[in-house]
């Protein structure tokens, strides 16, 4: 089955200039046109579309899909590029868990410092900040 432009954003729930800018960066090929210049993408391109979609809330930039579906699209040496991409993807995310957690547990104590009078002029949260700067500086 084939689609036009519209009937492809319909389906995978994005826009056309989406799909056109998909085109552009090159994660998306270029459809086949007709005689009065109209697009026509084949129903793998809807699949396409999904998975870069799926990547994105996964938290995937569009680089990254890019280096995906480049490993995707290959007919050789598939899978090693696969685990090698998963891999360091992992890394990646486990490192942003480790500065999340750290985070956390810097406004936990922040929080822990407030008063139960919460409605004081002089917050120890703000203070507790504003020192920590001038001791960095």
């Amino acid at each position: 089955m084939m689609y036009l432009i519209g009937e492809l954003a319909e389906k995978c729930g994005v826009n056309k200039e989406t799909i056109r800018y998909y085109e552009r960066v090159g994660i998306v090929s270029e459809p086949f046109r007709t005689d009065s210049g109209y697009r026509m993408y084949p129903s793998e391109t809807v699949d396409r579309i999904r998975f870069i979609k799926r990547m994105q809330e996964l938290g995937f930039s569009l680089s990254e899909i890019h280096k995906l579906l480049g490993v995707v699209d290959k007919d050789d040496e598939r899978c090693m590029h696969m685990y090698d991409f998963v891999i360091q993807k992992i890394d990646e995310v486990q490192k942003k868990i480790k500065d999340l957690k750290k985070i956390e547990h810097m406004l936990i104590n922040l929080k822990e410092c407030c008063p139960v009078e919460k409605s004081l002029f002089e917050c120890p949260i703000i203070e507790t900040l504003m020192n920590e700067r001038k001791v960095g500086e």
